[in-house]
């Protein structure tokens, strides 16, 4: 029942609360920590930096990760026996609903999925407006190319790739590690998952310390990428979206297309679920049929929303009530062992 719980408070959360401000937001803190140790490093070159990287990882793990757990460990002990009482025929307290409410907090800290049709939203009422210069720098926050310049096609194009490509990295990555390993395991995810997006980058700069939590990054994703396709292809079907192609044969064929060992599953299989096709010029086209209109836009965040729910019922909830909760409980019996009583 606690895992259920704190998966669906969490998604809750998403839904209708949203992200915290930015500058109270972990991940920032993180990015922070990551770009004071980044401005210490004199020589790109040393293989000693493949090292520093793989530290920097257990570093911040260990300071965020860590704290999360402590804290929920510190509520477990501190309030799980205040104002017991009987819920459905299922004994519990106010003190274990409120390690709930905190677990699903920080499990919502790490992966985002109704921030999809926020960021969204504006460029489609953009697009309609005809204003495609505007709606070029709201995209270009959320891709890594230049959008000043493209045509409509092409930006509706790269919001469906980047929804499509994130609903690995942003929501079935860090809810399969919290069915495995509970909240240090969506916490691990999300630690690897930012420092390959702040360093890892082939170049000069990052191509060796970037090295370790670029490869980390791609094995933790490797199993989740390759469950996505299966679950954008029932939700395709729950919709009804009716494209006469297979999501699970569109990823298999198609997949070695982006340049990322992972991202291909999720994006091939959303094209072919939605019947288009994503065109990043000069990089890759996938999928058949037009680039996505306007409304197509909508409908991928609805296609990705659906899937990601789907997985959290029928992988999430399950796997988390068999291993995942009690790993956190393990965790936290841990740190409570080595710190002793937290006076609360």
């Amino acid at each position: 029942m606690d895992a259920v719980l704190i998966a669906v408070f969490a998604f809750l959360i998403d839904r209708y609360v949203g992200d915290v401000p930015n500058r109270y937001h972990p991940l920032r803190w993180m990015g922070n920590l990551l770009d004071s140790i980044d401005r210490r490093i004199s020589d790109r070159t040393s293989g000693w930096n493949t090292l520093i990287g793989f530290l920097s990882y257990v570093l911040v793990l260990l300071v965020f990760g860590g704290a999360a757990i402590a804290i929920t460990m510190a509520v477990r002990y501190g309030m799980g026996d205040l104002a017991e009482f009987d819920l459905l025929g299922i004994s519990c307290s106010v003190g274990e609903l409120v390690w709930v409410a905190v677990s699903a907090l920080f499990l919502k800290v790490t992966f985002a999925l109704f921030a999809f049709r926020r960021f969204c939203a504006p460029i489609a009422d953009d697009l309609r407006k005809g204003d495609l210069d505007a709606a070029a720098d709201k995209t270009q926050m959320m891709v890594n190319r230049k959008t000043r310049g493209m045509d409509l096609p092409h930006l509706t194009s790269s919001c469906c790739e980047t929804v499509s490509e994130n609903l690995v990295d942003s929501v079935v990555s860090p809810l399969f590690y919290f069915g495995l390993l509970g909240l240090p395991g969506a916490i691990a995810f999300r630690c690897s998952n930012l420092m390959d997006a702040m360093w890892g980058h082939i170049n000069d700069k990052y191509r060796v310390l970037g090295h370790f939590p670029a490869r980390l990054d791609d094995v933790l994703g490797y199993i989740p990428s390759r469950l996505a396709p299966f679950f954008v292809g029932f939700a395709a079907k729950l919709m009804r979206l009716r494209s006469g192609r297979s999501a699970v044969a569109a990823a298999l064929a198609e997949h070695r297309k982006t340049p990322s060992p992972n991202s291909g599953w999720p994006m091939t299989a959303v094209a072919a679920a939605m019947g288009v096709s994503f065109d990043k010029e000069g990089v890759y086209v996938m999928g058949e049929g037009p680039l996505p209109s306007i409304d197509d836009i909508r409908r991928c965040c609805r296609l990705v929303e659906v899937t990601s729910t789907v997985f959290l019922l029928a992988v999430s909830i399950p796997l988390c009530a068999l291993l995942g909760i009690h790993v956190q409980i393990f965790f936290e019996d841990l740190i409570y062992g080595i710190l002793g009583s937290v006076p609360i």
